[in-house]
């Protein structure tokens, strides 16, 4: 249903239960009820929930121009919690995860100052994103040792023992005894979509498995007498995955209203009578779900529209922007253009300018330690995650676009294990989904022919992506290094640690590191240091204007 038309219906059954033509519980099951036979309980005080999701170190405002969406400081964040206390409401400020990753200003003390942003905001919880695991289990212990609130999440589990890793849940009692539970989700694509290394200790339930686990939590909390039970989620919709929010909710009897995380989307619907709400990223937007008599309303607060500021918290956010800024503020070369590292449409589903410069990045730093020329590279689309505008190119903007501190190195890649890491990471290529795995290449030429269904096989292994059945079925490759292409030739490749192991799609290349060990030599971002002073001279080339055609997509409608 159509957010305007959300709101119609929940403004409707608010004036019916006015005149008494329908009661109160009524209208929760009718609006708020999971679809599936929620409790007929209704929630008598006023009550507002705050959230945010995907924040990933935006937490300084920006105003917006022609070009760059604006956003919010986290300090808004605070102001907002506190006007909706004034407006006699109970508040409750949760985050539905991927905070702790993403910017310089976060990522330099792996996340740390994130959670000194979201203490001082006085956040009730987090749900525990993908990229919550970038800096390692011991750095997300750490994050969540410093939180003056829990960590949630129900389905990830500990391999050796089989426990949960984090609290499942939480209860709250209102001024007037009314318990409302919320529950946590975890997108079972951490697997891959952080860096292998950093989950290998852990599993994640996912499909029926994650169904069975949000059912058992929605009856635990109406157990404990919840009148309103909420699941916030780090799933996403994204039409490859199988473990969705929809998909919970359509299976799962009881969620009365489900935040979600994940897929950077702006939702407000109903799906099978269950309030879905997610802000965006990068707090273009702050949610608020407003709860009057058991009737939850969403709305999203855009940047621009709202002026609040907690003086207390924007001068923690100061203090550290300060610091980081005298590191990253550092001015490496320029740009004439443009270079479009946006999700969809860009680095996740086409060619673009900036793909091919990190792609070439990687391919000339691994050519000038090795001392020869080496044949290509690989960056997935998703560890590209930002564009840089025309202008000065600072240290601070390159570690945004290459924020993961990957190792990069060179290993040897047969043909027919390039041509199923190209046909697997192309796999959402002529659906509505943008996949991380979509490869920017250098020194390889590709098509990919859309009108044709990814044929899947089996699932990869600790994955939910499924491999090719018949790699080439999509996919051709014209070149490689000016060679042509053969499936039995091997060929030096420059990729992250990330792709080696197997991140994202990339199983074939994690198989060629482990038959021989890759040449590894310093960080990603490194590359693009090196390259943007040494290879260019400081400034980005005329060839990277636009995109150099070396990925060829057909039969899109």
């Amino acid at each position: 249903m159509p957010h305007n038309d959300l709101r119609t219906l929940v403004t409707r059954r608010t004036f019916l239960r006015g005149l008494g033509l329908m009661s109160a519980s009524a209208a929760l099951s009718a609006c708020a009820g999971g679809g599936q036979g929620a409790a007929q309980t209704t929630v008598a005080p006023l009550l507002a929930i705050i959230h945010t999701n995907d924040t990933h170190g935006h937490d300084v405002a920006v105003e917006a121009t022609e070009d760059v969406q604006g956003n919010f400081s986290m300090a808004a964040v605070a102001a907002l919690r506190d006007e909706w206390v004034k407006k006699g409401y109970e508040v409750l400020l949760v985050d539905a995860g991927d905070a702790t990753q993403g910017m310089p200003l976060v990522d330099t003390s792996k996340g740390t100052p994130a959670i000194a942003f979201m203490n001082a905001c006085q956040y009730d919880f987090m749900v525990v994103g993908n990229h919550e695991f970038d800096w390692g289990p011991e750095a997300l212990a750490a994050n969540e040792e410093a939180a003056e609130f829990p960590f949630l999440s129900a389905n990830v589990l500990v391999k050796e023992t089989g426990e949960r890793r984090f609290a499942p849940n939480k209860v709250f009692e209102l001024t007037d005894g009314t318990k409302v539970g919320f529950f946590g989700l975890t997108t079972p694509s951490t697997l891959t979509t952080t860096s292998p290394r950093n989950v290998k200790d852990f599993s994640f339930l996912s499909k029926d498995d994650l169904v069975a686990c949000a059912q058992a939590q929605v009856d635990e909390l109406r157990g404990q007498g919840c009148a309103l039970v909420i699941c916030v989620g780090h799933l996403g919709n994204e039409e490859i995955s199988e473990s969705t929010s929809k998909m919970v909710i359509e299976n799962v009897t009881g969620i009365d209203l489900f935040i979600d995380g994940h897929d950077h989307s702006e939702v407000q619907e109903d799906v099978a009578g269950t309030l879905l709400v997610e802000t965006g990223c990068f707090l273009h937007n702050i949610g608020v779900v407003a709860i009057d008599e058991g009737v939850p309303t969403g709305e999203l607060v855009a940047a621009g529209t709202y002026d609040g500021i907690d003086d207390a918290v924007q001068a923690i956010i100061d203090k550290e922007d300060e610091r980081v800024s005298s590191e990253m503020n550092v001015v490496l070369g320029s740009t004439p253009y443009f270079l479009d590292g946006n999700r969809d449409p860009g680095v996740r589903t086409q060619e673009t300018n900036l793909g091919d410069f990190v792609a070439d990045a990687y391919r000339w730093m691994a050519s000038t330690e090795l001392g020869f020329e080496v044949d290509s590279a690989i960056i997935n689309g998703g560890g590209i995650r930002a564009s840089i505008e025309k202008g000065d190119i600072s240290l601070g903007i390159i570690k945004t676009v290459n924020p993961f501190n990957n190792d990069l190195g060179v290993v040897k890649v047969t043909g027919a294990q390039l041509l199923e890491a190209l046909e697997a990471g192309c796999q959402a290529i002529g659906t509505d989904s943008a996949m991380g795995g979509f490869p920017q290449v250098s020194g390889i030429t590709y098509t990919i022919d859309a009108s044709v269904p990814y044929e899947g096989g089996q699932a990869y292994p600790d994955s939910e992506y499924l491999a090719p059945a018949a790699p080439g079925t999509r996919v051709t490759i014209t070149d490689v290094a000016g060679r042509g292409f053969d499936e039995g030739e091997t060929y030096t490749l420059a990729a992250s640690s990330f792709l080696c192991e197997g991140g994202d799609t990339y199983y074939a290349f994690k198989a060629a590191a482990e038959a021989e060990r890759p040449v590894t030599f310093g960080f990603d971002y490194e590359a693009l240091v090196g390259y943007l002073v040494e290879g260019c001279g400081h400034e980005v080339p005329a060839q990277y204007e636009g995109p150099q055609g070396r990925i060829t997509i057909t039969g899109l409608e």
